[in-house]
Formats: structure tokens, sequence, C-alpha cells
């Protein structure tokens, strides 16, 4: 975080001891949008977020407190954060937040031995097929609407990357999770070169300015998602359900979880 605005990350620091004054114990505390996904810049906001859990106590209750805290956005800081058990269940349906956030190479805090623990059950119980959907998701919700229209460069790259997520696990047969910086995963994905060059060309120059503003969508980028649309809108269909699987992974995510709420004895 060596060029992070040192008084962001003091607000940061701030906001995590508030929640923790919930009464709740921080697991990890890292930066998720475009800083970590490796495209970000100069006015890229701070996007903080957290996993915690709280006493056991607070899920026997028959009200429970909300499975999320969220603070205002103020400027460019954004905090956020899940309870464990909120995370886990969204995992189980594939979503790769968690383990997005569990590989995130920026950390601002966090408990020895937590990330460790979490990102070996995830290992276990996180379905690449199930991810694959995921990122199916996120492609459509950032597909560039009209064919001919200005877009928000900036925001182009927000359906680049599942594109290029999707060629990466396709590659391997959607047998692994692809790697959370879209560099790294771009480096090893088939995609053209004309369109990987477009690719990098766009996150050069939204590293160099704060305001890229609009544009038509590239030739090569919209052929790239183009393609991936079409290619994938069925993936769901060739997929066959493992109820074992299922079961055996939901097993081993509430074992991890009645584990982690007595860990070590849930001490506050």
């Amino acid at each position: 975080m060596h060029d992070f605005d040192p008084s962001a990350v003091a607000e940061i620091r701030a906001k995590l001891d508030e929640a923790r004054a919930f009464g709740v114990r921080i697991g990890f505390a890292i930066e998720s949008g475009s800083r970590a996904w490796g495209f970000p810049s100069p006015d890229s906001d701070y996007d903080c977020r957290f996993i915690y859990v709280r006493p056991r106590s607070d899920y026997l209750s028959l009200f429970p407190p909300r499975d999320v805290i969220e603070f205002p956005i103020v400027g460019d800081i954004d905090v956020g954060g899940w309870d464990l058990r909120k995370a886990l269940l969204l995992a189980l349906k594939g979503n790769a937040v968690l383990v997005e956030w569990v590989t995130s190479p920026i950390v601002y805090e966090e408990e020895a031995g937590f990330r460790t623990r979490l990102g070996a059950l995830l290992d276990e119980i996180m379905m690449p097929r199930k991810v694959a959907l995921h990122y199916v998701g996120l492609l459509n919700q950032h597909f560039p609407a009209g064919e001919d229209g200005s877009v928000k460069l900036k925001k182009l790259l927000y359906a680049i990357r599942p594109a290029v997520a999707l060629a990466w696990m396709n590659e391997r047969n959607f047998s692994k999770l692809p790697p959370m910086n879209m560099l790294e995963c771009l480096e090893s994905a088939p995609v053209p070169a004309e369109q990987r060059q477009t690719i990098l060309d766009l996150i050069e120059v939204k590293k160099a300015t704060r305001e890229m503003g609009e544009g038509p969508v590239p030739g090569p980028i919209r052929e790239l998602l183009v393609a991936a649309r079409h290619r994938y809108e069925q993936l769901g269909a060739g997929f066959a359900r493992d109820a074992t699987a299922d079961a055996q992974a939901q097993t081993r995510a509430d074992a991890f979880f009645q584990t982690e709420i007595d860990y070590p004895n849930n001490s506050i």
C-alpha cells in the first residue's frame, strides 16, 4: 500500500475500529475493486471489504442483527463488510466475491490464520462451474448497451473482466478458479492478440488519467464481449447438478462456521 493516500488508509482503519464497536471480530479487511483487480486510475475509490464474526449468542437470537455492516461513502472511501454466515452461504451458491476477497493482494488487517483457514475451506467448497455462472451474470450486467452508442470507458473494464475470466476457465474446462488480478488472468487466457492489446491499451489509459470520458466501444473489445456473451449464454444448461458434492460442501462450510464462531472462544 506504498502508493495509497495515508489519510485514506487511516480513515479506513478508523472505520474498522467502529465496526468492532458493534461487538464483532474482524477476520480480515482487504482492498477490492479496480485497485486489487490490477487496473486502478488516479482517482480510483478505496473499496475496503471485510469479513466479520459475531458472538455465538447473536446467531442464536430470535432477532439476529443484520448480516452486513455498511458505512456511508465519504469522498473516495467505501467501507463495508459481510457476516461470515452470509459470505459462506453466497460462496456455496458460486458467488466469486468471497474467494476474490480472500486472495486480494492488498490487506488492511487480518486475524492471524483466518484467511488461511477460510482459503482452505474455499478450495474445498467453491465449485468452478458455479463460479463461472457468476461471471456470466457479471458479463450480462455490465455488457455495454447498444451497438454504436457511447459508453463510459472507465466502466467497460467491468465487462471485460468477467469475459477474460470465462475464457481462462473455459481453457481449463471450468475446473479451476481464475486469478483475481485481471492482468494475470489475461496473460494466460486464450484471448486473440488484437483484443488483448486493446485491453492493455485501455488499462494504460485508465492508469494515466482521472477522467477517461465516453466513447464508442473499441471494435476488438466489442468482438470479445459479443463472442463471450454468445458462447456462455447457455453455459448453465451444460452443467449437471451434483447433489452429493453440494451436500458435502454444505457440511464442510457448516463445520467451519461452527468452529469459527467459537474461535478462540470467540472472544471480542
